[in-house]
């Protein structure tokens, strides 16, 4: 099949392989949150160490965002999932055979490389495939079913380093990637009358032009700290410091606190198509939805930080649910720099958006560690509920600037719209944030 040759598939076959892909790229991603202790072991290392996989992971996601946009502008979606999903095999079967530390890290960077080059992917055939109507919808489902690797990273993970060992465990999670490479061989294509597409080359210069023309646009920047509000929380609360938080800081068994993380994932899944109907019925109301959003994690945060001693069960219950709601909404920045860039920037554009809300999990990740360190004397790492609050408050830097750079954008955004087309408000069109 040329390049060129169109196919007479529908859209769907094309979204739930992609979605297939980034679904397994989150269970890599995922995978050593159940194999901690294993990791100490067999590399020898602390806590802190095992934490810097955390922190390099989310470092070099957020890193990636915007080359992997350019290059999906350049060479089209699925040639870059298809790289993504072959680097995503060799560095988990690398990691399954590191006998050392810094191995392990290198491994685990080609893995964090390989997951930042999925998710853009799936959006721009998404993009392409669907009704615009239905974008917002299929975005946000995209998003929660992807979510789904870290649950089934959980228990077979578990069982699997339980009966197989290390290096038979991770190469077989390396070889649930082979399947779907022929998945996006055979049965992926770019566009409707195209299986391949190619954007022009681009010159640094270009590059620069083209980066700077996407976050000009108000909407770009708007979506962006959309992302950078609504997702660092529920970010950090799964990756590494929501169960010593619940456990340490709140005083909850370990049953409990795996029980509050579970239903932080599961109100991921269950509001984000929620999300993505109330954007496609009110489309002008995005911002006012994500500014709600955002205000109300906050009240739940301070409810928990400031109540006196432990912090009831029912409203641990409110916050990881209200936090798990951060994660879908963060998705509505994407929205946002759809309709605001034209769609051979768009991958770039939304490269733009998507690095946000991982800088600002890395900032908290390190923030809380760094806060705890300082509330913690001499090298213990039986943290107080005191040094806990402290290290949770660093939160609220990161919302405030949030929150004001939302409102700026907001009103730029609208009003550069307004400018553009007068008309726009009484029709409430699809661009309007």
């Amino acid at each position: 099949m040329s390049p060129s040759v169109a196919t007479t598939r529908g859209p769907y076959p094309i979204w739930i392989v992609g979605l297939l892909v980034y679904l397994l790229a989150v269970f890599h991603r995922s995978s050593l949150a159940v194999a901690g202790l294993d990791a100490t072991e067999r590399f020898d290392i602390g806590a802190s160490q095992l934490a810097t996989f955390t922190m390099l992971q989310l470092l070099v996601y957020a890193a990636m965002q915007i080359p992997v946009g350019l290059l999906v502008d350049r060479f089209g979606p699925r040639q870059v999932l298809l790289t993504g999903a072959v680097v995503l095999i060799v560095a988990q079967a690398g990691f399954a055979f590191a006998d050392s530390y810094a191995l392990a890290l290198l491994a685990r960077l080609f893995v964090g490389i390989g997951d930042a080059m999925t998710f853009i992917c799936v959006l721009r055939l998404v993009t392409t495939w669907f009704a615009p109507r239905r974008i917002p919808l299929m975005t946000q489902l995209t998003g929660v079913l992807g979510q789904l690797g870290a649950i089934l990273a959980a228990v077979p993970m578990t069982w699997a380093l339980g009966n197989l060992g290390w290096t038979r465990s991770y190469l077989l999670a390396a070889s649930l990637g082979i399947v779907l490479v022929f998945g996006l061989l055979f049965v992926v294509h770019d566009a409707p009358t195209s299986r391949s597409m190619r954007g022009p080359a681009l010159s640094w210069s270009q590059i620069r032009t083209s980066l700077g023309a996407s976050w000009a646009q108000p909407g770009t920047r708007l979506g962006f700290w959309m992302h950078f509000s609504t997702q660092f929380s529920a970010t950090t609360l799964g990756l590494l410091w929501g169960y010593p938080f619940f456990v340490q800081g709140e005083g909850r068994s370990d049953h409990v606190a795996g029980l509050l993380l579970t239903l932080m994932v599961i109100a991921v899944m269950a509001t984000g198509p929620v999300l993505g109907w109330a954007i496609t019925r009110h489309p002008w109301q995005r911002s006012t939805i994500v500014i709600a959003i955002v205000s109300s994690i906050v009240v739940a945060w301070t409810a928990v930080l400031a109540w006196p001693g432990q912090a009831p069960l029912s409203l641990l219950v409110v916050l990881v649910i209200v936090a798990g709601i951060g994660g879908p909404a963060s998705m509505i920045g994407f929205d946002l720099g759809r309709t605001s860039n034209p769609s051979d920037r768009l991958a770039s554009a939304t490269g733009i958006i998507n690095q946000a809300g991982f800088i600002a999990s890395l900032l908290l990740v390190v923030g809380i560690g760094v806060v705890l360190d300082w509330r913690t004397p001499g090298s213990s790492t039986d943290y107080t509920p005191d040094a806990f609050r402290a290290a949770m408050s660093c939160q609220y830097l990161l919302w405030g600037v949030g929150l004001v750079q939302i409102w700026r954008y907001r009103v730029k955004a609208r009003a550069k719209i307004m400018a553009e087309e007068p008309e726009a408000y009484g029709r409430v069109p699809d661009e309007l944030g």
